[in-house]
């Protein structure tokens, strides 16, 4: 049964049919944390039933939180409310073969990415130089160290309780000599020392990826290298989202001069809400000099 299943099962077991009618999504483990949304407009307090039952149901689970639509604040993290079991937000998350310690109300987790990091760094070739422009608490930068053989990965992150995290996992996995923590904003960090400076760069966030895709551009060795775009594109019932978040990148492309690159993967990383698509497009830029404003 999928964790979505599992979710409505128990959820029209404890709270009724009509109240589970509402839930949406799936159970998120993250270490010895449970973690389910609250939908819009519903009052917390009537979801402690289901978390208590999650509890019972999964034995490792210490805490249940529920997490309020979207992300926000300066550093895009989602907001919790703890629901049932040990108020603890911390934990050891573990994902392909690394550890993680994180705090969920101060870092951005989603288990549900865990395919994309490993997927990521499957596509690194060995001695690649890597820039990761918004890197939390070191997922991607960490997983592409263990697996890739990167000469260097620079980690770049403006929220400083995720670079005290980041900071901590790159020691907890060992790979103090290949991943670089940065603690600062991407844009100005790469203009003051890292232009030219790599092979591939990945842009994970996609409330920023369109506006800092320039730097991005810039950030590339000899103004060639792949870019990996993460975006939010929102489709109707049968509409082509792919193609949507395709033409997204190269109305940005064109926009800011550049012609040469080419789209090589594109895929569906999650639905973040209905009708509402993260998509990844894995993008090959070569030959340019950007302009920046």
């Amino acid at each position: 049964m999928s964790r979505g299943k599992m979710l409505r099962r128990l959820a029209a077991e404890t709270l009724g049919e009509e109240l589970a009618s509402r839930i949406w999504g799936r159970i998120e483990f993250v270490g010895d944390l449970a973690l389910i949304r609250i939908p819009p407009g519903l009052d917390p307090e009537l979801l402690k039933p289901l978390a208590e039952r999650i509890l019972k149901e999964f034995k490792y689970v210490k805490s249940v939180w529920g997490g309020f639509p979207g992300v926000e604040g300066e550093y895009r993290l989602r907001r919790y409310i703890h629901l049932a079991g040990e108020e603890r937000s911390e934990t050891l998350y573990r994902e392909h073969g690394c550890v993680f310690k994180v705090d969920i109300t101060k870092v951005y987790v989603s288990p549900v990415l865990g395919f994309e990091h490993r997927r990521v760094a499957s596509l690194v070739q060995p001695g690649e130089t890597v820039l990761n422009m918004y890197a939390g608490a070191g997922f991607f930068s960490i997983i592409i160290a263990k697996y890739s053989k990167p000469r260097r990965v620079y980690s770049i992150d403006l929220n400083p309780d995720a670079y005290k995290y980041m900071v901590e996992n790159i020691r907890l996995n060992k790979v103090e000599g290949i991943v670089e923590p940065i603690l600062g904003d991407a844009v100005k960090v790469i203009e003051e020392r890292l232009v030219g400076s790599s092979d591939r760069v990945l842009m994970p966030l996609p409330d920023l990826a369109l506006q800092h895709l320039p730097y991005a551009i810039k950030a590339l060795r000899g103004g060639r290298g792949f870019i990996h775009v993460y975006l939010h594109v929102k489709a109707g019932r049968g509409e082509d989202y792919l193609g949507k978040a395709v033409d997204m990148l190269a109305s940005r492309l064109s926009e800011i001069g550049v012609r040469g690159f080419t789209i090589i993967g594109k895929r569906l990383v999650r639905t973040i809400a209905p009708r509402v698509y993260q998509v990844v497009l894995d993008t090959w830029i070569e030959g340019v000099s950007v302009e920046l404003a």
